[in-house]
């Protein structure tokens, strides 16, 4: 699982940062999914190593437009380029009535099925490999934070271990990998666990914007192994932060100790901290690490490879700039 930030500016784009978007890319599965969907999303697509080809989901957090500008524009390239087989949106009430009236007023046919999904809290989505769920966020309009978690795996297979104790292979290999309790026709019984390594955890992420500090954007970075959360303002503008309903540093920070996180990745930055004023977005770093000391700063293509806990517990951890 691979994160790719591709917007980090709130409001409005700057010189160095897009508007809201993060894509996870599903490596083992050649899939991309896409948390929000700012104007010119798809042009930093392009300039990404990101495939297009590969989007299957996109998820939307809220209507505003720094997260949403981009969404039909991409879509109508989607459908130009004919390499998308399927699209499924995520988000709240209203997404499926604007997409038909952009469609309606441009005149732009899809060549693949979209299906909208309107979200509420809960499991939003399922497959063998990951759920995907969703907590309303507090905020100026509807808005909803995404949990993405990959289901645990069985630990590997000792397939000597088994050769060994002269296990016959096939249909019986496979119940040991499940775990299961297997009885032979001679009588032996042998128990999954004692020829399956360890448990692989499932990786968990969790990405919260726009929001103020709130109890569900807590209970979606639960243990996650990171939370993406919006850090709009420093500390010394919290007055500002609770009036227009976004986060501060701290608050993000709070947010991903409150909730046992264990990497925090903050984004979202308004332009007012441009390098030269009196603060600046190091300032913001600064003030999240003195809460949350494993917090790192989220810009334009970074990309963060999400590791196992067993690559955690041996210090292995990947980050790139894209």
């Amino acid at each position: 699982m691979q994160i790719t930030f591709l917007g980090t500016s709130s409001g409005v784009p700057t010189r160095s940062r897009n508007v809201s978007s993060v894509a996870l890319r599903l490596p083992q599965r050649a899939e991309l999914w896409l948390f929000d969907c700012g104007e010119g999303t798809q042009h930093q697509i392009l300039r990404s190593e990101l495939k297009i080809s590969q989007l299957s989901r996109i998820f939307i957090t809220h209507m505003h437009g720094d997260h949403i500008f981009g969404l039909m524009g991409l879509l109508a390239s989607c459908g130009l380029a004919g390499n998308v087989q399927r699209m499924d949106i995520y988000g709240p009430p209203g997404l499926s009535e604007y997409l038909q009236a952009c469609q309606r007023y441009s005149h732009t046919h899809f060549s693949y099925p979209i299906k909208v999904h309107a979200v509420r809290p809960g499991i939003i989505y399922e497959d063998q490999e990951f759920v995907v769920s969703c907590e309303a966020l507090h905020h100026r309009v509807s808005a909803f934070g995404y949990r993405v978690a990959e289901k645990d795996r069985a630990g590997r297979f000792d397939i000597g271990k088994a050769q060994a104790m002269e296990i016959p292979p096939g249909r019986v290999y496979g119940q040991l990998k499940r775990g299961e309790t297997v009885t032979l026709t001679d009588g032996r019984v042998f128990h999954g666990k004692d020829f399956c390594g360890e448990t692989e955890i499932g990786r968990k992420v969790a990405y919260c914007t726009d929001t103020v500090y709130c109890d569900g954007a807590v209970e979606l970075a639960q243990d996650a192994d990171v939370l993406i959360h919006e850090s709009t303002f420093a500390h010394q503008d919290a007055d500002m932060a609770f009036q227009r309903l976004h986060s501060t540093s701290t608050m993000a920070a709070q947010t991903a100790l409150n909730a046992g996180a264990h990497r925090l990745i903050i984004t979202h930055f308004s332009p007012r901290y441009a390098p030269g004023n009196a603060l600046e977005l190091k300032d913001l770093l600064q003030e999240a690490r003195a809460i949350f000391p494993k917090t790192q700063m989220a810009h334009d293509f970074l990309t963060y490879e999400i590791p196992r806990r067993r690559d955690m517990e041996k210090g292995k951890l990947v980050i790139g700039n894209g």
